[in-house]
């Protein structure tokens, strides 16, 4: 994308969870191609300055705006924000997400619902926003997990989330016919964020990393580079979920 793109002709993404970890590199990334970014944050405003201020220090344009992914009334007003900052949004990258590890029968059941509403809830509402607003052409992305193919043990609640996930996501790209907007799903492997390395022994990371043929962890730039190739070229990739970790199976 031409770094002399104007501001008419210029995409705008709109990333949810945008402050840290995947969300911040894919905000970061995706300024880099060309956009402008409106950063979503839930909570942590000084993080999400700080997403921002790299973004402007390295020629880009971004903003920071805070809202419960899981409230439509904040959601809708987030929409309204990056249309006043920017005229528009063409791409949402639904990075937000929480998780909490425990066997099945043994997690909280405040921690299954708190999981549902941000990961669930959370991503139909930001999606049903997007499918009402975004501009024709344009993309969104959402966020699964590889940890679906897996069963791994512990992951029941989370998994099941992300379950509902690729099902709206599969759903919602045919339900945008004649739109010329793609609809995927990024299912990241064990990628060396705040997200995925809290709570675990180094044991366990050192075994996970073991995993994938290319023997390493996944790291942001990794998935940011995905979502990059949805949110730009890949016109003909529609109503999928691209697995991004290293070759497990």
């Amino acid at each position: 994308m031409s770094e002399q793109r104007t501001t008419a002709t210029r995409k705008v993404a709109l990333v949810t969870g945008g402050s840290r970890g995947i969300g911040r590199t894919s905000a970061e990334r995706l300024a880099a191609d060309g956009c402008a970014v409106v950063i979503n944050y839930a909570g942590n405003e000084v993080e999400a300055a700080a997403a921002v201020d790299a973004i402007t220090a390295a020629g880009g344009e971004a903003i920071a705006c805070r809202a419960d992914v899981a409230d439509e009334a904040a959601v809708a007003a987030l929409f309204d924000a990056a249309e006043e900052a920017f005229g528009g949004v063409d791409v949402v990258v639904h990075a937000a997400g929480v998780m909490t590890l425990a066997p099945l029968a043994d997690l909280e059941l405040e921690a299954f619902d708190r999981m549902h509403r941000t990961n669930v809830r959370g991503t139909f509402v930001v999606d049903q926003q997007a499918a009402r607003r975004l501009r024709d052409g344009g993309a969104i992305i959402n966020f699964s997990s590889s940890v679906l193919g897996l069963s791994l043990p512990g992951y029941s609640a989370y998994a099941a989330t992300k379950g509902a996930v690729e099902a709206m996501t599969l759903i919602l790209a045919r339900e945008l016919r004649s739109r010329d907007i793609t609809v995927n799903a990024v299912a990241p492997g064990p990628t060396a964020t705040a997200l995925f390395l809290d709570g675990k022994d180094e044991e366990s990371i050192a075994k996970m990393a073991a995993q994938p043929p290319l023997e390493r962890l996944g790291e942001p730039q990794d998935i940011a580079e995905v979502v990059s190739f949805l949110a730009g070229p890949a016109r003909w990739v529609n109503g999928q979920v691209l697995r991004a970790n290293g070759g497990i199976v």
